[in-house]
């Protein structure tokens, strides 16, 4: 039974449970009308019984997922001849690859070995082994909760409490998962980085003038030596990520303005969706205009009053950029400036100010937190996108602050050292992962002066 199959299932079962417990709590009362001697709502009962047939039979789901590839990949070494047992890790790890693909149909580069079509066969019959003896164990478990959920149920039974417990017990453990998975995220680039650190001084990094990450393959090989200062990288990325808020700021903070306190319904109802049609927009969409509209317009009008303008330059990117991320200032001011109370707005008519002075005085000093978070967010947008400053600015380490000249960002370096089959034993390749953290503390930076910014001004609103 396919995976797919069986979590419809057991999807189904678990509403089935949720109708058989509510009917249930229902029907020992003596109908509806007597609803009021539960201790509990008819539907929290529900909710106890599809928790009792869907929680243990997810959990068995979720572990056999987890656990399935490792178990498998056991199984089949096991069976294969000793000579292959005790290949390296690496060509072993191959040989395992190429199986699976052989049990799954896919066609291999040559003709298969004899042992390995045996050992995919058998691959899949463990498969469809162990497919159908998860259903029998999930469908079970799922079954036997059902049952006894439907015992368990009497009319005094807390069942709202029981339920909010086990909904408080999932969130903590989602919680738990996302401050986890941070931490992970974050320990994996630092280990990585510190690798590189090892065989590329710090120092050497972080004030260095020159990027040129290819390094030297055999002893003899010339110009390869490797230049790994990121100055310039980290200079491309704020000149791009400024010009980019310099369009975005003004454009999307002035228009969520106008469309939350001067506009008419009709005129909002139209343009609000329409400045919205923007952030659908497919980056890659982006960085053809930028490439083939934006950056000749401005080369050309460079050329007409005399600037010598690169065809790939960080003022295309940048602007592009900055329409791109307009929705994303524009929509979540919006929000926040229509958040604030009308009465704030009524008391400053009352006391004579102008429509233009209550904007200025009471309306963006109260959402200064939240167009703050939205400024915040267009930045982290703009310092990550990839694909407009490829297209539009190059992929050159120029270090200059001239948005005329060709530039490259951290994230465009990021994705250039990893494309492709990389052994993550070389500088090269490690240097992306030193980037990555240099990118994560700048994000975290960012994030620190901003929340003072809205502690701050928050404090003096207050």
């Amino acid at each position: 039974m396919q995976s797919s199959v069986l979590l419809l299932l057991l999807i189904g079962l678990m509403a089935l449970a949720y109708q058989m417990g509510r009917r249930r709590s229902v029907r020992l009362v003596g109908g509806y009308g007597k609803v009021r001697e539960l201790n509990s709502l008819p539907s929290y009962y529900g909710a106890y019984a599809a928790m009792w047939a869907g929680i243990p039979a997810l959990l068995v789901y979720g572990l056999w997922l987890a656990i399935q590839g490792n178990v498998v990949s056991h199984w089949l070494v096991a069976e294969l001849p000793p000579e292959i047992q005790q290949l390296p890790k690496a060509e072993l790890a191959l040989v395992v690859n190429d199986i699976k693909n052989l049990a799954a149909g896919s066609i291999l580069s040559g003709h298969p070995e004899p042992y390995m079509q045996v050992a995919a066969d058998h691959l899949h019959s463990l498969r469809q082994t162990g497919q159908a003896a998860l259903a029998v164990v999930v469908l079970s478990l799922g079954i036997a909760g059902l049952v006894l959920a439907r015992q368990t149920i009497r009319k005094d039974m807390r069942a709202r409490t029981r339920v909010e417990q086990v909904i408080k017990v999932l969130l903590i453990i989602s919680s738990t998962i996302a401050i986890f998975t941070t931490i992970g995220i974050v320990l994996s680039v630092l280990f990585e980085s510190i690798r590189f650190f090892q065989a590329i001084p710090i120092s050497d990094f972080l004030f260095g003038l020159q990027w040129s990450p290819q390094t030297a393959i055999r002893a003899d090989q010339v110009g390869s030596s490797g230049a790994f200062g990121a100055v310039p990288l980290f200079a491309g990325t704020l000149l791009i990520s400024g010009i980019a808020m310099f369009v975005a700021v003004p454009i999307g903070l002035m228009s969520a303005i106008y469309l939350s306190e001067y506009a008419g319904p009709k005129l909002r109802a139209m343009a609000k969706p329409t400045l919205e049609v923007l952030a659908g927009i497919p980056t890659v969409v982006y960085g053809f205009f930028a490439a083939l509209t934006v950056a000749p317009f401005i080369r050309d009008s460079g050329a007409l009053i005399g600037l010598d303008v690169s065809s790939e330059s960080a003022l295309a990117a940048g602007l592009v950029i900055g329409i791109m991320i307009i929705p994303f200032v524009s929509s979540l001011s919006d929000d926040v400036i229509n958040a604030v109370p009308q009465a704030m707005r009524d008391g400053s008519y009352a006391l004579g100010a102008t429509r233009s002075e209550t904007v200025r005085r009471v309306i963006i000093p109260a959402a200064l937190p939240g167009i703050v978070g939205g400024v915040l967010l267009a930045v982290s947008r703009a310092i990550g996108e990839t694909m407009i400053v490829v297209m539009a600015a190059g992929l050159t380490a120029n270090l200059t602050a001239n948005p005329l000249e060709s530039v490259t960002t951290v994230t465009v370096q990021i994705v250039t050292l990893l494309v492709g089959d990389q052994e993550f034993d070389s500088p090269k390749t490690l240097a992306a992962f030193a980037l990555g953290l240099m990118l994560f503390v700048t994000t975290l930076v960012l994030n620190v002066v901003a929340l003072h910014v809205v502690r701050k001004y928050r404090e003096q609103y207050e």
